[in-house]
């Protein structure tokens, strides 16, 4: 079984890829419930859980079977390439409450909870369903992911970074299978084996490519309407996301670089800021700023600005050089 996507020419020119704070959010909501993406979280999974001691999330969780329709308008694509999480939390609260409705019944039909007390309230005041999903959503947002968010942004912009640069040198049709094992680029038809048999035939509309920390090991694919068709799929680098920094950098690297340098470089396999790395470390940060300035000027780091924060994330040669490629 699979679902099936069959672009236009149209579609194929309006490919993009965005990542969403408000897509990790209900993602991280949902791994709570969820053994089977423990491993690449265990060791940010007792934090999740004591931040979300203080909430009910019981509203979110009975719309988030395991396989099924959860609703779409609780983390709508985003319309730009990034998105801050109050404008996408805006747009939910915007949610037109008839749209909201049938997105409900369709949610509660995969719970089998349509008849249920709670359920018959859903659908009888949609407009309050709207209001009461942004709430919750909100507080799981500053409890749950803002606090670890420089980190995963930087993650998740690497992704695509690496995965733009792969698509300048492959193509569409070569980029797509790489994004994940199930995924297959036939003609002009992107199929994605999964437990449901679905079609869709995009009419101009094209395709949101978003990386995900929290999705693993699900893809997963929003195909409906009127939202933009989506390829949701996790992220490269998840597998060393949470596990401590190398013991020491390679001896090669130390040898061009220095220890300090050197360790820092190694670190970097994760983004991370300049307080990030220092803790991890066990540095002064005037010592880690001091390293990151000379391997930023020496072509082997990015640097972007997020708010008061740098995320430093390495280039292609400083990836090279510190897992000796090439």
């Amino acid at each position: 079984m699979a679902q099936r996507l069959h672009l236009g020419d149209r579609d194929l020119l309006r490919c993009r890829f965005a990542f969403s704070p408000l897509w990790e959010t209900q993602e991280a909501v949902r791994t709570l419930t969820r053994p089977d993406r423990f491993p690449y979280h265990q060791g940010r999974l007792d934090r999740m859980r004591a931040a979300a001691a203080g909430l009910d999330l019981r509203p979110l969780w009975r719309l988030m079977p395991h396989r099924g329709h959860s609703p779409d308008f609780w983390a709508p694509p985003p319309e730009g390439a990034t998105a801050e999480i109050g404008e996408e939390l805006a747009r939910v609260r915007a949610t037109d409450p008839a749209a909201a409705r049938r997105d409900l019944a369709q949610a509660l039909r995969s719970v089998r909870g349509r008849e249920s007390a709670w359920g018959r309230r859903l659908l009888a005041e949609p407009e309050r369903a709207v209001v009461e999903s942004a709430d919750l959503l909100e507080a799981a947002w500053h409890a749950l992911v803002e606090p670890e968010w420089p980190r995963l942004r930087a993650l998740l912009e690497a992704d695509v970074a690496h995965h733009a640069r792969r698509l300048a040198e492959v193509g569409l049709g070569g980029l797509l299978p790489e994004l994940d094992t199930r995924v297959r680029w036939e003609g002009r038809t992107l199929t994605v084996d999964k437990r449901v048999d679905h079609e869709r035939w995009l009419r101009g509309e094209g395709l949101v490519l978003m990386p995900s920390v929290h999705t693993w090991p699900d893809i997963v694919t929003g195909v409906e309407e009127p939202f933009q068709p989506t390829l949701v799929y996790p992220a490269r680098g998840l597998a060393s996301l949470w596990t401590g920094v190398p013991e020491r950098a390679p001896d090669a690297l130390v040898g061009i670089l220095g220890a300090g340098r050197a360790k820092v470089l190694a670190a970097l396999a994760v983004p991370a800021t300049t307080s990030a790395l220092a803790d991890r470390l066990a540095l002064a940060p005037s010592t880690v700023s001091a390293h990151l300035t000379a391997l930023h000027a020496a072509g082997l780091l990015h640097a972007r600005r997020y708010g008061r924060e740098v995320v430093y994330r390495r280039t292609g040669l400083g990836t090279a050089l510190a897992e000796g490629e090439g």
